[in-house]
């Protein structure tokens, strides 16, 4: 019995010592890994961890690690700093919903500006006397846009002529 379980643990420390060659650590660290006991700031981040995943899941992921840890601090009313919010999360893989700015476009200077012809006289006495046009944007769908290109005439107020284009460039006005 005794020559049994020698040759046991001998086939467990020749396993043992083969899986840390393997994995070129030295046996002593995987000895110190199994007998290992989490110290009181592990089990603290532990907890802390539970909280903030809660607080996450119930916010819907939009506070950031900044907001997350004045909520933690309120919640647990124990001091913690930001950059140790900021690691656990990171360690979770948890991060806020971004919300990204709108694009502020940026207006030009007409290259070449039309002389009032019409001087707000906007009737016409014949047809095909006087023509207006003008390109308006349309939003459809998932945040797409149109550009319809009407020509009107000012005499019956009917429309001659329209494109519609998915860009407001010069071939959808000429």
């Amino acid at each position: 019995m005794y020559l049994a379980i020698q040759s046991v643990q001998q086939a467990e420390s020749l396993s043992i010592q083969l899986l840390c060659k393997v994995a070129g650590i030295p046996r002593s660290s995987y000895y110190k890994w199994l007998h290992h006991k989490p110290s009181q700031r592990q089990l603290e981040n532990q907890e802390l961890t539970a909280v903030m995943m809660a607080l996450h899941e119930k916010v819907e992921g939009i506070f950031g690690y900044r907001q997350l840890t004045l909520h933690l601090r309120r919640k647990t009313e124990k001091q913690m700093n930001y950059k140790r919010v900021y690691r656990l999360m990171k360690i979770q893989g948890i991060q806020s919903v971004i919300h990204r700015k709108k694009k502020k476009y940026e207006y030009a200077t007409p290259q070449h500006v039309a002389e009032n012809v019409l001087n707000r006289q906007f009737q016409a006495e014949t047809p095909n006397e006087k023509w207006l046009t003008d390109v308006t944007e349309l939003k459809y769908g998932n945040g797409q846009k149109a550009y319809l290109s009407a020509i009107l005439d000012l005499h019956d107020k009917s429309i001659i002529s329209y494109v519609l284009g998915h860009s407001n460039n010069n071939p959808l006005v000429f």
